[in-house]
Parts: structure tokens; sequence; C-alpha cells
């Protein structure tokens, strides 16, 4: 029999201030959001239309790094999927899916805090940045620009 393969990778932007709390058993348990967007091309006004999505993150044993997910962070999270159901306070049986993450790298941009004499630094996943970057070139692509 096959093994099933469950895996997710986001890279996205905090929606809020990640929170931490701490099981009876004293496990600590941090929480966020992160939002990922697309862009497509909406075949019959011919406009370019941006959708964004939102995760529910749950980050297991890492109350250390809850002080850095901070709203509009830019974040790699590598997990799963899991669907958990709960009773609302009508008694309705509800469910939610979250991540649950394994893996969490800050990468920076928006809302970033420069990082004060002694303090430990924040993980970060970029390279030295280039001694000239070269200039943006906007152009509408097309469906003749597909290879395929």
């Amino acid at each position: 029999m096959a093994r099933g393969v469950n895996k997710v990778i986001l890279v996205g932007n905090l929606g809020r201030d990640a929170e931490t709390r701490f099981t009876p058993a004293g496990v600590a348990r941090t929480t966020f959001t992160v939002a990922t967007s697309r862009r497509w091309k909406d075949p019959q006004t011919g406009e370019w239309r941006d959708e964004t999505e939102w995760h529910n993150v749950v980050l297991w044993r890492q109350e250390n790094l809850a002080q850095y997910l901070t709203k509009g962070r830019q974040v790699y999270v590598e997990g799963r999927l899991q669907t958990r159901a709960y009773d609302d306070r009508d008694g309705n049986r509800r469910y939610i899916t979250e991540i649950v993450a394994e893996n969490v790298v800050l990468l920076g941009g928006r809302g970033e805090v420069p990082e004060e004499e002694g303090a430990p630094a924040t993980p970060r996943l970029a390279a030295e940045p280039a001694a000239e970057e070269p200039p943006i070139i906007e152009t509408e692509i097309t469906d003749d620009d597909i290879p395929f």
C-alpha cells in the first residue's frame, strides 16, 4: 500500500501578529494567518485580477519565534494540512482546516524591524543584495508567450 503525501509550502505575508498560548501540559501553540496572492487574466474581460487566500497556521513548541512573527512580515511556511472539528457556542459542529507548520523562515519584507545592537539575529532566507539591480521592465504577458 502506497503512502499519501500531505505537504504544503506557502510564501506570503502575515495577516496579524502571532499569538502563543500554552496547553495545560505546558506545550506552546503559536497561531497566525498567512495571506497568499495570485494574479490572473480574466478570459472574458481581458483584465488582470488579483485574488488573496488566507491560511490559518499552527506552530507547536516554538514560543520564542512568535516575537518575530508580526503583521506584514513575509514568511515561508512548510508543513501539512490538518482538518479538525469542534462544537461552537450554539452546539453546532464546525470544521477548520489549518496548516500545521514544520518549518517557518522569515523572509523580511513589509513590517521588518531593524535589529537592535546585541539582539539575536532574525532568521532569513535571502542572499546578499546585488551591487546593482537590473531595471524592472513591465510587459504584458500574452498566450503567445507561453511555450506550450
